[in-house]
């Protein structure tokens, strides 16, 4: 009987020790994640970079490159509609994976795939389809793989993993640019070889990282209910504007700076989307280390304010400088839309699963895709005017501004924010 109960408690220490380790072990799930987001940042980095390349090299216009910009986050759209639930079916872990496979076979298909075509603006859009899906399952999968992980500041870790995004850009164009110096721009595809390595290292990584449940799926909101809410629709909101307020900067701010201060490619880069990755960074990280002790709805209004009236700027200066400067600040400001809309989300509906991430995401590649098209396209018509396209992306902080005001002045959500 002694020895039954010995064995008893042994096991029980040994499966305790196991579930310690596995919950020890979740730090290796959030790296995953946090090097995951630096994939996305480079899906979404890379291609700009070479716009006036693409231009020259394949004799594209400007129309057909704000048509590479809505098709990489078009395929984004798309595969968000239907990630949640290919998540919930096959598990976070396979559907991570081949989220970074897929970035990786296209991220390396800007390199060949416009040689297979007899239009190779053909085979940019197919290397951009690719790793636009891969884009779009990173982007749902990894918030709620580290929300689901035993963290006691979601709100500070979720800042923290989308600072990612913003210092992986920073390291996309300074690399980017580093090997354009040192190799020449006519070297470029063996880069974007080099680049695709980085989604494959990672995606062994996390076939080996413990994965944890969101919701069970008793406890789940039912996506019927979801919609049901007004403040859902609020949420996706917030989402789409945050979106739309980076990336019409992130996406044309190099071209910008090329055509504004007639600079090389080079200082372009680092002039434009560069520094408003770093900025955008920067305020992510410290909003990260601050966590609860900083007042969120506060701090998204200042920081919606303060990205519309950069936005004018840019539109109106009269100096190149100027406006550049404008950029800059609005990364700064704009750096906590995303993550805060994620945060108010996790708070306002705790239970809505993978499916209220799923939705999010699709409202911000919305967004993302919006923003920068809509900002190309009004620049086409008033003759390739960056600066005028910039004016008119104001309405995107404006609907923030007025969503967080109807916010706070919802009795559901007043004990939240």
């Amino acid at each position: 009987m002694e020895e039954q109960c010995a064995e008893a408690y042994s096991g029980r220490i040994i499966f305790m020790a196991g579930v310690m380790r596995r919950s020890e072990n979740y730090h290796q799930t959030v790296r995953a994640s946090s090097v995951g987001y630096v994939v996305q940042s480079m899906i979404n980095t890379f291609a700009p970079l070479l716009f006036v390349t693409f231009q020259t090299q394949y004799k594209i216009s400007l129309s057909q490159v704000s048509a590479l910009i809505a098709v990489n986050f078009g395929a984004q759209i798309v595969v968000d509609f239907f990630a949640s639930a290919f998540a919930d079916r096959f598990g976070y872990r396979k559907c991570v994976f081949l989220a970074h496979i897929l970035a990786a076979v296209g991220i390396s298909g800007l390199a060949y795939l416009p040689e297979l075509f007899q239009n190779p603006f053909s085979g940019l859009i197919l290397a951009v389809v690719i790793y636009g899906a891969g884009g779009g399952l990173t982007e749902v999968l990894l918030t709620p793989i580290v929300e689901a992980c035993p963290i006691e500041r979601k709100d500070k870790a979720a800042s923290m993993l989308h600072s990612f995004y913003c210092w992986g850009s920073v390291i996309v164009i300074l690399v980017s640019t580093a090997f354009f110096q040192l190799a020449g721009i006519e070297n470029w595809k063996l880069l974007a070889v080099l680049w695709a390595l980085l989604p494959l290292v990672n995606a062994v990584f996390f076939l080996f990282v413990p994965m944890y449940e969101l919701v069970s799926k008793e406890e789940r909101t039912p996506v019927r209910a979801l919609a049901g809410s007004g403040l859902f629709w609020l949420l996706l909101l917030f989402m789409f504007c945050a979106g739309s307020c980076e990336m019409a900067i992130a996406q044309w701010a190099s071209d910008f700076a090329e055509e504004g201060l007639h600079v090389s490619k080079a200082v372009g880069d680092l002039l434009g989307p560069c520094l408003f990755a770093a900025m955008k960074g920067a305020e992510r990280t410290w909003y990260g280390k601050q966590g609860n002790d900083a007042k969120l709805w506060q701090f998204m209004l200042a920081c919606t304010i303060v990205c519309g009236g950069c936005y004018v700027v840019i539109g109106l200066s009269g100096s190149a400088v100027v406006a550049l400067a404008a950029c800059a600040i609005a990364g700064f400001s704009n750096g906590v839309m995303w993550p805060g809309s994620f945060t108010f989300a996790s708070k306002i509906m705790p239970k809505g699963g993978t499916a209220l991430f799923g939705f999010l995401a699709l409202a911000g590649d919305l967004g993302c895709g919006a923003g920068p098209a809509i900002t190309g396209a009004v620049s086409v018509r008033f003759g390739d005017d960056l600066q005028t396209g910039f004016l008119f992306g104001t309405i995107f902080s404006l609907l923030m501004l007025f969503g967080l005001i109807f916010l706070k002045l919802s009795k559901k959500t007043r004990t939240v924010v």
